[in-house]
């Protein structure tokens, strides 16, 4: 499925967390580059060095919830069906900022009536260093999800992993279809981020381009607002 519109300029950013800090992928009619660092903000200042990026769209919870779940995990759950759990709900703010995994979980039992996974407590860093940075940032910030983004690529959710090597290789042939071919030696941020990773940052990427082209969706629409302020929804 090709992306319509794919010769149209300007240079967008999809970033991505790893276990060691952040990748992007930069687009501009084509590929454009990759980076990695270990900070949002040197991340995108390093990007920013090469061409101001329109819009930037990152896979991390952005709009944190006070109490309750918000809308934009539960109904990108429902839109990727089998797929649900890749969509983890988004922990309350009081929650991740508590000092240790039991406590987190205490409170945001307390407040959405659910605790917390150790996965979405283990991401809290970097979910709070997306936070403090993106209310100041000198870019358009918004958040995606890859595997929404790849299912509106192929127009369902997919079937398959993306951990697996079917599940690579279908991600790759989707971005390929969508004028976003990576190629084989990524430099310092290949050697970093997993497969997954260079996958999830090219489709946040693709999102970003939808987003500054004003054919992307957000959902919900219109977008949540909770005492941070940020309107929290998830393009694709």
């Amino acid at each position: 499925m090709h992306d319509p519109g794919a010769t149209e300029p300007g240079r967008v950013l999809g970033i991505d967390g790893c276990k060691d800090g952040w990748i992007a992928v930069a687009l501009e009619d084509e590929f454009a580059g990759t980076y990695f660092a270990d900070d949002i903000r040197a991340l995108v200042s390093m990007a920013e060095a090469d061409g101001h990026a329109g819009t930037v769209a990152i896979d991390m919870p952005i709009g944190l919830p006070d109490a309750g779940y918000r809308r934009a995990d539960v109904l990108a759950r429902a839109e990727l069906g089998a797929r649900w759990p890749s969509i983890f709900m988004t922990p309350v703010r009081e929650a991740l900022l508590a000092g240790d995994y039991a406590t987190a979980s205490a409170t945001n039992r307390a407040l959405t009536g659910h605790g917390i996974s150790r996965q979405a407590f283990g991401l809290r860093q970097k979910i709070l260093q997306i936070d403090q940075w993106v209310h100041a940032s000198p870019v358009r910030v918004v958040e995606t999800h890859p595997e929404l983004c790849f299912a509106r690529l192929a127009g369902a959710p997919l079937a398959v992993r993306k951990s697996t090597w079917e599940g690579a290789r279908l991600r790759s042939e989707l971005l390929s279809g969508a004028g976003i071919t990576l190629p084989s030696d990524l430099g310092t941020a290949g050697a970093h981020a997993g497969v997954d990773d260079v996958l999830d940052a090219a489709a946040a990427a693709w999102a970003a381009r939808r987003v500054l082209r004003g054919s992307a969706r957000a959902i919900p629409d219109p977008p949540e607002t909770f005492s941070d302020g940020w309107p929290s929804a998830i393009w694709a």
